[in-house]
């Protein structure tokens, strides 16, 4: 069976945790940021558990958990 290839823009967007949870970062964080409220700004950096029905498509595109 050859390797899978892993899809090198999802490896960057995409975190997996050590119990198997995929974490994602929102988007619109660098643009017009300037005018968004220090607590918006904070919301940011956060990152925020993939939604279930997204799992499947991004299990497929990481497929050995690399992030």
């Amino acid at each position: 069976m050859p390797k899978l290839k892993t899809h090198k823009g999802a490896r960057s967007r995409f975190h997996i945790t050590g119990t198997g949870k995929i974490l994602r970062t929102k988007g619109g964080k660098s643009h017009l940021r300037r005018k968004k409220s220090r607590q918006t700004k904070r919301l940011f950096d956060e990152k925020i558990p993939l939604h279930p029905h997204d799992r499947v498509r991004i299990k497929r595109l990481i497929p050995y958990g690399t992030a």
